[in-house]
């Protein structure tokens, strides 16, 4: 029973990052945009939350300083793929690249391969909700979490009132399902691509501080391992739905969870597991793929 709970309590640990990216992803996705950056924006997030807590031993400033440096990349993104007109697969490429090269050069010139905040303990950071905490089961699974984690859980409500219950949303969804006929009504599609990529990148920051500072206090490079590119497939399988993408990164946070539990039982072949996640992924996105085909061949059928 303690591993199933174990696996449970991961699982909410390890969906929260990939949540929050996909949150900010479906803003983008709605306005027809692919933001391939999101790995990157998670990364740097994470890199200059450790870092700033760091130097300065304040994790709100180290929060805030990730959501910025995140809004920076998004920025760039915006400013090179909307205003410009360039490839975004290219610019989000390069930008996943330039965080990676930024941590590394840091971290060179510090001397070290990690940044550790040995003077934090992160288990002081874990809420603990008196009357969840009493529950059996549930309350184990739920209780004991950093506060961005419940955000990133808060955030799926929020972002469905937003994107449906809003005029911002219905706008940013007529951009992204028709932008000639956006501009035809006056709407100005290229800011409301621009707030759409921000939002995600601020919510990329939030990842990464998540990731790296509130749960382990530590940063090393890469360590968001590709959280980024399973939130745009959690995005692709639920076709842009708040709930639906979120119940596809719940999915990989189980799949993470299982990898990560069943290893301590492995031995040597603890290794192993660590593709648990990847192989998910993989076998999600095609059965998802299948269905889609299917469906547009039957609708084809009917058309004729």
């Amino acid at each position: 029973m303690d591993i199933i709970g174990n696996i449970l309590y991961d699982t909410i640990y390890h969906s929260a990052p990939i949540i929050l990216c996909v949150i900010g992803g479906i803003f983008a996705y709605k306005a027809n945009v692919l933001n391939i950056a999101l790995e990157g924006m998670m990364l740097i997030g994470a890199f200059v939350s450790t870092f700033t807590v760091f130097i300065t031993h304040n994790i709100l400033l180290g929060v805030l300083f990730a959501m910025l440096a995140s809004l920076a990349f998004g920025l760039i993104f915006s400013l090179l793929g909307v205003t410009f007109k360039g490839n975004v697969i290219i610019i989000g490429t390069a930008l996943n690249l330039l965080a990676s090269a930024i941590a590394k050069f840091v971290l060179v010139q510090m001397n070290t391969s990690n940044i550790t905040l040995s003077f934090m303990n992160v288990t002081d950071l874990k809420i603990h909700i008196p009357i969840i905490e009493n529950i059996p089961l549930i309350g184990n699974i739920l209780n004991g979490h950093p506060p961005i984690t419940y955000i990133s859980f808060i955030g799926i409500f929020v972002m469905w009132v937003l994107m449906y219950k809003t005029k911002f949303g219905v706008y940013v969804r007529v951009v992204g399902e028709n932008e000639d006929a956006a501009k035809s009504i006056g709407l100005k599609t290229d800011f409301y691509k621009y707030i759409a990529i921000l939002i995600g990148a601020l919510c990329c920051g939030l990842a990464g501080a998540n990731l790296s500072t509130e749960r382990l206090g530590l940063f090393t490079n890469d360590m968001t391992a590709g959280r980024g590119f399973v939130a745009i497939a959690a995005i692709y399988c639920g076709q842009g739905s708040p709930t639906m993408s979120a119940m596809y990164a719940v999915v990989f946070g189980l799949a993470r969870a299982l990898s990560v539990n069943l290893s301590i039982y492995a031995g040597p072949a603890a290794g192993l597991f660590d593709v648990i996640p990847y192989v998910i992924m993989v076998t999600v996105l095609t059965a998802v793929s299948i269905v889609k085909y299917k469906n547009n061949k039957i609708r084809g059928f009917k058309d004729e």
